[in-house]
């Protein structure tokens, strides 16, 4: 096995941890082995893969793509640390509105697995960070949808102070959680 599969309090979400193989020349991992992730009950195709650089304080999120062009994501961090957080919003589940949150880093090499029908965003702890993720859906701008990061009926803690907290005017005007099958 080349992977650890950790269930989180919120079913289908994964934390996954790479076997690391180091030696005096560095390091190697599989980052990804469908065949692994198929036992593992992931059976997500991925067709995009996206990479993105933010400094320390930038929260990006919570966002996903409703309906038939929903995404389930595979993350990770190549450089730095972050605060991930999933959030269910599965119509009738029993934890719609509840949300996973682990901290990934270069140093760690953990991913989530991020299920269809959820919420996704991060934090950037570390001075800077360099986040990569896998989908196994094509982006359409049209499917586009937000909450507001700092939503009270989800609760966060992103582990930033309020001063230090860096957000797109487009996130800082997305809807409540309570908005979300009302749009």
């Amino acid at each position: 096995m080349s992977f650890k599969f950790i269930k989180t309090e919120i079913e289908d979400v994964y934390i996954i941890e790479p076997k690391i193989f180091e030696d005096s020349r560095g390091y190697f991992f599989e980052s990804y082995n469908e065949e692994e992730f198929r036992k593992n009950n992931i059976t997500a195709r991925f067709v995009q893969d996206n990479q993105s650089k933010s400094s320390y304080g930038v929260i990006r999120g919570l966002h996903c793509q409703l309906g038939e062009h929903s995404q389930a994501k595979l993350v990770r961090v190549l450089k730095g640390k972050v605060l991930d957080v999933a959030v269910d919003i599965r119509k009738g589940s029993p934890t719609f509105g509840k949300y996973v949150a682990v901290e990934l880093s270069d140093e760690n090499q953990r991913q989530l697995f991020i299920p269809r029908h959820f919420l996704h965003g991060f934090s950037v702890l570390s001075e800077e960070a360099v986040f990569a993720y896998k989908c196994d859906n094509l982006y359409c701008k049209e499917s586009e949808f937000g909450i507001r990061y700092d939503d009270p009926e989800i609760g966060v803690d992103w582990k930033i102070p309020a001063d230090k907290i860096i957000i797109s005017e487009k996130d800082c005007s997305a809807h409540k959680l309570k908005d979300i099958y009302h749009e």
